[in-house]
């Protein structure tokens, strides 16, 4: 992917504003505080990144690529994020109501 067109799917994310909810290593992307799902769960132990089907759906749409690139982007952005080396397993979840990425309040 070319990296002037990553920067703006970057900022696309970036202006999202989610809301982190940090517990224990896990880190909940929500878009308001009160969200009982998130959008993206980051595992800081295991690298792990978890998204929802509707946000992948999102970006892809908006910038026409496709799902799978949009899985992929979203977790070079949480890398890029993080600083993170390690490669992730980035996986996208059909039903966004999945208890993985259910926020613990």
């Amino acid at each position: 992917m070319d990296k002037d067109f990553e920067r703006v799917l970057f900022s696309y994310l970036d202006s999202q504003d989610f809301i982190q909810i940090k517990r224990g290593y896990h880190i909940y992307f929500v878009n308001s505080g009160g969200d009982k799902y998130a959008q993206i769960r980051y595992d800081e132990d295991t690298n792990w990144v978890g998204m929802s089907d509707n946000l992948c759906k999102e970006v892809s749409s908006f910038f026409s690529i496709s799902k799978e690139d949009s899985q992929k982007i979203i977790g070079l952005w949480i890398k890029h994020k993080f600083k993170i080396s390690d490669v992730m397993v980035v996986q996208s979840y059909l039903r966004n109501e999945v208890p993985i990425l259910m926020v613990p309040y």
